[in-house]
């Protein structure tokens, strides 16, 4: 058996932090995005998503399929991204005519399939003849894995079956062209692994299982597999050759991999499929892979944000410790896909740093990628932004200081949408006999083992967390590592219960009143001497969250500031904080404005205060400077 597995999504219902959110995600997010899949939606680029299934279903039937295909490549997943967020919505809320119209959507994906199962808009309509020639660059594997989470997430939802038996039938399809065909190669863009996985735990279908095993394994046997099917073709999509197999993490086999590498996003929903294949296998050797892939990532090469890919060039990991500030990419995709592996990992071994990492991606990076109304988002998340420097000069022109509406590359606001809305899944685990509780948020959870929570709390922004108890069982709390203590009562009396591996547990009875109460004190953090420009800098947090200095608080100016590190912070209330968060307040010093680009003058500073606000709720005020890092005085 699993140490733990996930809380079916439909276990669970969220009030508090989260709940604003997913109401958010329901009534602004769900809705504005279904505009822009019909290109509906003003001031928006054209998606053409639906109609580009419109079209492929003409073709299907031998019909003129009207304007073609429009959009990048892979823009079929924009539609299966969207499916799956509205699939988890409707399970917290219930909606017959947002129901309606994933239906009619599903209706016009299931026209656009070919009879022998192939489903991809962009290879239907334009060209039939190169299917499964350009796996490096063409995305089909990515799109159809994406469909397929989208299938299983509305079949649990609504128990609505024919998107899945749609998948079902690609699935089918993937799997005599790659088994009993022997094509070869592996996905250019890795996400039908974790995928394949969901379909075979839902349906226990063998052959996802099969195909999940087969890319896994073969990938990296090969390095040079890339560079051949290139050469065997005389087009190409974005004019990638193949020649770096540590960009497509094809370099090694997978078990023999030490260090993350290339595309960001690819990489970690490699890893959550691999980690994901280990749970459900036992491979222990897989497992210690993804071991080696995690400490890559979270011990040398992530943000304090939980942002991963510090380079725009490639959207890629860079080297260890290079984690600029000002020219971060941190794509607020790759965050979400480093909450997958977490969650993966977590089914392979309950340890305190998977759900720490979880809780800090989400929060910060996660939640900073969409605007506070719902309606803007950002793809990139930097640290440091400077108007007149950010999203002008050549080095940080991805480095925007507002969140636009769309992208034409649109993976990043559907991918918040089911992240926020399927919560519950990544929050909460169960065994046997125990529930566990990874991420703190109100709600009411039910476990597959008879136990159920009630939690009300206030957090992130408060620190006290109450659970009321129905059931018999064990219940494990995680103590996130920055908080520097804790108390927990059960029915009013100390529970003396040391952490194992991050997280305390206690026997718990029906009727039972558990109260788990964090550190909420704002802290100083540092930077490793290691990482480059932050020798010298300091930042603060409060709980899971990050905080930042923006011009809206410190007088339009954060790049003159200096924090007295010795000094406390406080914790104040201001009405006109983002998001009505918690405030905080630390002395500072000011450096006084020099005539000249340079001076041989000692700069002068002056006493001052500076006001730090959550990282996730910066730029929701017009365009201002912001900084996560100032210099300190130490």
């Amino acid at each position: 058996m699993k140490i733990q597995h996930q809380t079916d999504q439909k276990a669970y219902s969220s009030d508090g932090f989260i709940g604003r959110y997913q109401k958010l995600v329901r009534d602004t997010v769900i809705p504005y995005q279904y505009s822009v899949l019909n290109d509906k939606a003003e001031g928006a680029e054209k998606s053409h998503v639906v109609q580009n299934f419109i079209n492929a279903g003409k073709a299907v039937r031998g019909e003129d399929a009207g304007d073609g295909f429009y959009g990048m490549v892979f823009q079929d997943s924009d539609a299966a991204k969207w499916i799956e967020a509205a699939a988890y919505s409707l399970h917290n809320f219930p909606d017959p005519e947002l129901e309606k119209k994933v239906d009619d959507l599903v209706d016009i994906i299931a026209s656009a399939q070919d009879e022998d199962g192939y489903l991809d808009t962009y290879f239907t309509i334009k060209d039939k003849d190169k299917r499964w020639s350009n796996l490096l660059e063409a995305h089909e594997l990515y799109c159809a894995g994406h469909m397929m989470e989208a299938a299983c997430a509305y079949y649990e939802a609504v128990g609505k079956r024919k998107l899945l038996d749609v998948m079902r039938k690609n699935a089918e399809h993937i799997y005599s062209i790659f088994i009993e065909n022997g094509h070869g190669g592996f996905p250019g863009h890795p996400e039908i692994e974790l995928a394949l996985m969901k379909m075979y735990r839902l349906t226990g279908d063998e052959k996802c299982l099969e195909l999940a095993k087969y890319f896994i394994n073969s990938r990296g046997t090969d390095p040079d597999w890339y560079k051949r099917e290139r050469a065997a073709r005389d087009w190409t999509v974005w004019g990638n050759n193949g020649e770096d197999p540590d960009y497509q993490q094809s370099g090694v086999p997978l078990r023999k991999a030490v260090r993350a590498t290339g595309h960001a996003v690819r990489a970690v929903y490699l890893y959550t499929g691999m980690a994901d294949l280990a749970a459900e296998t036992g491979d222990k050797e897989l497992y210690e892979a993804c071991r080696r892939l995690w400490d890559s990532i979270t011990k040398r090469q992530m943000y304090i944000t939980g942002g991963i890919g510090s380079t725009v060039i490639g959207e890629a990991f860079s080297v260890d410790y290079d984690l600029p500030s000002d020219t971060a990419y941190a794509e607020t995709c790759a965050s979400i896909g480093l909450m997958f592996f977490a969650s993966r990992m977590l089914e392979n071994e309950v340890r305190g740093e998977y759900a720490d990492v979880m809780e800090q991606a989400f929060h910060n990076t996660v939640l900073a990628g969409m605007q506070l109304d719902g309606k803007r988002f950002f793809y990139v998340n930097p640290l440091e932004v400077v108007p007149g420097i950010s999203g002008k000069a050549q080095t940080q022109r991805h480095d925007l200081t507002q969140r636009p509406s769309w992208y034409a590359c649109a993976c990043c606001p559907p991918s918040a949408a089911r992240l926020i809305s399927s919560f519950g899944k990544y929050a909460y685990g169960e065994n046997a006999d125990t529930a566990y509780c990874h991420m703190y948020a109100a709600g009411t959870v039910s476990f597959a083992n008879g136990m159920k929570l009630t939690c009300e709390t206030e957090y992130p922004y408060g620190f006290t967390i109450r659970y009321k108890v129905s059931g018999n069982g064990r219940l494990a709390l995680r103590i996130p590592h920055w908080s520097g203590g804790y108390t927990l009562t059960q029915n009013g009396n100390d529970v003396s219960a040391k952490p194992e591996n991050g997280y305390v547990y206690t026997a718990v009875s029906d009727g039972d009143d558990i109260t788990l109460t964090l550190d909420d004190k704002p802290r100083f953090v540092y930077a490793s001497p290691k990482i480059p420009r932050l020798s010298g800098y300091a930042s603060v947090c409060r709980g899971p969250l990050v905080y930042c200095f923006e011009g809206a608080d410190n007088s339009g100016d954060v790049l003159s500031l200096r924090l007295d590190a010795n000094s406390g912070i406080e914790v104040i209330k201001r009405e006109d904080a983002p998001d009505g968060a918690p405030v905080l307040k630390v002395r500072a010093l000011r450096a006084k404005a020099q005539d000249g680009l340079y001076s041989t003058g000692k700069p002068v500073y002056e006493e001052c205060t500076a006001y730090a606000v959550p990282y996730c709720t910066w730029g929701n005020r017009g365009e201002n400077q912001m900084r996560v890092w100032l210099p300190a005085k130490i």
